[in-house]
């Protein structure tokens, strides 16, 4: 990235190249390539180009690198999936947040998925309506994940050529969201209600296929995700976003078919890259602790056992004392979900029940009550998944996580934290019966990392163990760790008057232990 078009193209269209910013849009976007204006509209061919890359980069697919460095070694390890062997150093895994990872990530949000939503805005706004609320649904889904990184965000000011970019709150950001979820989800309904057939089916990379129906249960779902995020710093909101999102007429997900799930056309899952391609990747100590003091079934799908302990699933610790890169090496690496699906989950049903599970909770009206709702989650997951056994699972009421045991390093080992069983218990504290419904979602959720994280954010579950080599210079405890990334270097070069406001708007010190919005340090009830 070229840090003085930073302001204009980091925001706007991203590159030079992405012209849906510049004065001559017309000129240049009337005869791209050749092509007249009817053949590049033919079948809608100027809105599926940036549909296509929109999907490639919400969760940072393409290409495997980038995936590595802004999701897995971020979100995937603070969030207890994933860690790689042999990364001693100062970067994320040891606190010391490393600007030339986390960068990345903020370029696939604005200069790829945002470019191209304001070019399919610009093409379908006050015409092809039906593109415009799709795009906007995929928006939310885009910009929530960067609200919950970095804080404060560009949001309202998207697409705007000014000097000076301003941010939105990450408050004010969640409040745009809800509304565009509105426009959303209104929109497709009355075009499902009026019988229309949907434009959409070829553009479509998901497994809907561009039926609108699906689409709004989406975005309810995505709806109820963010209503429950807000729950501890404005529970009154959430509470009535969480109500709507199950009461509009297609309500949420409710099967695994409703899932929001990109088939990948490309040849392997992002994850592979680092995992196999790069050795950068291996199953969390806590995947291990968890999973395996759980006996649960779901770990087979997930990762493979040991090549140098044939039989054992052996996790890495985040954060630990690991020496060189060979020692860990065979541990556990990825499983069929990552080895050989090409699928990337962006939100699933099992999801939703334990969302309403917490919903019933505290008492919102979600369809159901929370032990219902929570055993649903859990079968949602292992038939997701195709195994068995989902019912002795959910009656266990014995089994709890693991001490973890690092056989090759043993000053990496530790005591089990997050001590809880599976099995529903009616007269336990609603703190327990949520650390059981989070622990749930947290399995249910891989290989999403950055919502694990945000999660675990939200209220402390699953318990983690702690990283040994903080090396963050007090700027993020070691109990706590890492609250959110601290603002990238392009935006601080190119866009630096804009960025003041959001460091205005972050109510702390710009760095990796300072609390966003939403991120409130109260209790869960």
């Amino acid at each position: 990235m070229k840090t003085n078009n930073i302001k204009k193209s980091l925001i706007c269209l991203g590159l030079l190249a992405l012209v849906g910013c510049t004065d001559n849009f017309d000129e240049i976007n009337s005869n791209p390539d050749g092509f007249t204006q009817e053949e590049l509209t033919q079948d809608f061919n100027h809105i599926k180009g940036p549909f296509t890359t929109m999907f490639d980069n919400v969760m940072v697919n393409v290409p495997g690198w980038k995936y590595q460095v802004a999701i897995d070694l971020s979100g995937n390890t603070w969030g207890g999936y994933t860690t790689a062997p042999g990364f001693d150093g100062n970067n994320n895994l040891s606190y010391a947040l490393s600007d030339n990872w986390n960068l990345w990530g903020w370029e696939a949000i604005y200069t790829q998925v945002m470019a191209n939503y304001l070019k399919v805005e610009a093409a379908s706004k006050g015409k092809y309506d039906e593109f415009y609320a799709l795009a906007t649904i995929v928006k939310v889904q885009t910009l929530h994940k960067a609200a919950d990184s970095w804080g404060p965000i560009v949001y309202s000011k998207l697409g705007t050529t000014d000097a000076a970019i301003g941010y939105d709150s990450q408050e004010e950001a969640y409040g745009l969201m809800f509304k565009d979820l509105d426009f959303a989800v209104e929109e497709l309904t009355k075009r499902i209600d009026a019988g229309e057939v949907s434009s959409f089916t070829k553009i479509d990379r998901s497994t809907y296929k561009g039926d609108y129906t699906k689409w709004v249960r989406y975005a309810n779902s995505l709806r109820l995700r963010l209503a429950m995020r807000i729950v501890k710093v404005n529970p009154t909101l959430a509470k009535t976003e969480a109500e709507k999102a199950i009461s509009q007429k297609f309500g949420v997900m409710t099967v695994n078919a409703d899932s929001f799930i990109v088939n990948k056309d490309v040849s392997q899952h992002p994850l592979r890259v680092a995992a196999y391609e790069y050795n950068d990747s291996r199953m969390s100590a806590d995947m291990e602790s968890i999973m395996g003091g759980y006996n649960d079934p779901r770990i087979s799908v997930y990762f493979k056992t040991s090549e140098e302990f044939p039989g054992e699933y052996k996790g890495i610790r985040t954060g630990g004392i690991l020496g060189d890169k060979s020692k860990h090496i065979k541990f556990s690496n990825f499983g069929k979900i990552i080895d050989e699906d090409k699928q990337v989950v962006w939100l699933n049903a099992a999801e939703i029940y334990f969302l309403r599970a917490e919903g019933a909770l505290r008492g919102w009206n979600m369809g159901g009550d929370a032990a219902t709702l929570y055993k649903a989650g859990i079968t949602a997951s292992f038939e997701q998944l195709s195994v068995g056994g989902a019912a002795d699972y959910i009656a266990d009421n014995v089994k709890t996580a693991k001490d973890y045991v690092d056989p090759v390093a043993p000053f990496n080992s530790g005591l089990a934290v997050n001590k809880v069983t599976v099995a529903w218990d009616d007269a336990a504290s609603n703190e327990v019966k949520l650390q059981k419904i989070i622990t749930q979602k947290w399995i249910a959720n891989f290989p999403d990392g950055m919502e694990a994280w945000a999660e675990h954010r939200r209220t402390g579950y699953p318990k983690l163990l702690p990283i040994l080599n903080n090396q963050s210079a007090g700027a993020i405890t070691t109990e706590y760790g890492v609250r959110r990334i601290n603002f990238v270097s392009t935006e601080k070069d190119g866009n630096p008057e804009g960025l003041k406001t959001g460091i205005a708007k972050l109510g702390g010190p710009d760095n990796g232990g300072t609390r966003t919005w939403w991120d409130v340090n109260a209790p869960n009830f």
